[in-house]
Formats: structure tokens, sequence, C-alpha cells
């Protein structure tokens, strides 16, 4: 459904992705991995057609968007729901505004209508629909977030679904029901699905297929259960921090009361849990 093939893109003199080539199947969530500055988000960026790429290119159901023209590119954007980095939630608006912000915008039925559709959304990510009309600094980061969501699931019900560092700044309990909503708007939904992170333990539960960025450069491509067992130094090195916190939480919580063993908080291969 989308293929990135061969993609290079610079900022000037500076090379951000090089030689960027992988491939995201119908329901399928791919998860864009690697350290802050690697290139991650200009994937992104470059699906969306908002930068285009010196090289390469980048088809969506086969169609090679880097040759579209900006009204067919309009056309292939609205097939698409972005869900930014720390929500982005319009300030001035309501909950339910920012839900049914693309539907007023495009006047996709009547008011009642569209606070219906609202609802809906605000259900389907497990929020209280009554929230429409308060404003998002009412709400904590975990529940902005799921707004986040319910506005891009609003934006026409789109078949792609963007995430940029969804997690980031949450606590761990907000951040498991954001990758929990992931899943299962993948697997009820068919959403096919894009997920750019630095967390591996995001990347490890959502994806069905990751690819680790090293300096603009894919350093791997393949399962999570591939990328848990990869021999390469910069794979090792960038696990490491990851390993070394299961290892830990293992060992503490290796004896409950009593001295009875309990299992580890993770699997012992971490792509089990895709």
């Amino acid at each position: 459904m989308i293929e990135f093939r061969n993609v290079d893109y610079s900022i000037g003199e500076h090379r951000i992705l090089t030689d960027v080539s992988f491939v995201v199947t119908r329901g399928e969530t791919r998860v864009i991995l690697g350290p802050s500055g690697s290139g991650k988000s200009t994937i992104l960026r470059l699906l969306l057609g908002l930068v285009a790429p010196d090289s390469g290119s980048i088809h969506v159901d086969g169609e090679d968007i880097t040759r579209c023209g900006e009204d067919r590119m309009r056309r292939i954007r609205q097939r698409m729901g972005m869900v930014f980095q720390q929500g982005a939630l319009f300030d001035s608006m309501t909950i339910g505004e920012n839900v049914g912000f693309s539907l007023f915008e495009h006047e996709s039925g009547s008011e009642e209508e569209i606070e219906g559709t609202v609802r809906t959304y605000l259900t389907l990510v497990g929020l209280d629909p009554n929230l429409i009309d308060r404003m998002p600094d009412e709400l904590s980061g975990g529940m902005q977030r799921r707004v986040a969501i319910a506005r891009a699931l609003g934006a026409r019900d789109p078949e792609i679904l963007l995430y940029d560092e969804p997690t980031t700044g949450l606590d761990p309990q907000s951040a498991e029901r954001i990758t929990d909503l992931i899943v299962r708007l993948r697997d009820t939904m068919g959403k096919t699905s894009i997920m750019v992170t630095h967390d591996i333990a995001d990347a490890y539960k959502v994806g069905n297929r990751v690819a680790l960025l090293d300096e603009g450069r894919v350093a791997f491509d393949g399962t999570a259960a591939d990328l848990d067992s990869a021999q390469s130094p910069f794979i090792s090195q960038f696990l490491a921090p990851f390993r070394k916190t299961v290892a830990a939480a293992a060992g503490r919580m290796s004896l409950g009361p009593g001295g009875a063993k309990q299992p580890p908080p993770f699997p012992s291969s971490p792509g089990g849990s895709s």
C-alpha cells in the first residue's frame, strides 16, 4: 500500500535521509524507530507531500506521489489522518470543534450530524462524549492525545493513520492507553499505520514491522523479534538501555509475596507482543 524506494532527502548541504526503502502493507502498523535526529519525522512529511525527496520515489497504492500535482496530492492526503507530536490540539477550540474540524471545514453534514459523528469518535477512543464542550487545557495529557487520535479519525475516516511520537511526555499508564488504542484501531478497523518513535517498548508492542534508522539510513528492516536478535554494534547499543530496564524490572518482580515466582513484565522476546 505504501512504499519508499531509495529515497534521499537533504536540507541544503545536510543529508537527512539516504537510500531509504521500506514497504507498509495494508492493515499493517509499521514503526519507524531511531534516536533523535535520525530522520524519522521527515518520513511522515515526505509521505504527506509537505516536502519532496531529492531522489527516489514514494508510492501509495502503486501511485508515485512525488509526480503528483498539488490537487491530486491533496486528494491523496485526505486518505491520511495525522496525529502530531504532543497532540497539537487547537487551544482556542473546544474538544468537539477539534475533533470535528475537518467535517466543519468541508461542510460534511448538518451541525447535529457532525456532533453525532464527533461523539462517536470520542467514544471510539475511550473518552466520554460529553467532553465535547470542554477545552483542551481542561484535560490531562493522555486524554488530549486521545482527542488528537479522534480528530485524525474524524478527518473523513482515513485509511492511513500517521503517528509522530504519540506517547512522548506521557506517564506510563497514559502511554499504555495510547498504544492499546493504536493496536485496537489496526485490529478492529484495519487501519494501515506508520508510527514514528524512539521508544523501544512502544515499537515492540504496536509494530508488525520495524525500520530502524541510523543517521538517515535504514540499519534494520524486519519484525521486532528479529530486531531483538540482530547482530549489529549499532543495534546492540541502541537496545542496551531498554534491555537493562527490562532486566531490572524482571529482577524486582521475580519474587512475589511469600517468595512466589512472578512473571517478568515483558516477554523474553519482545517481538511476541506485536
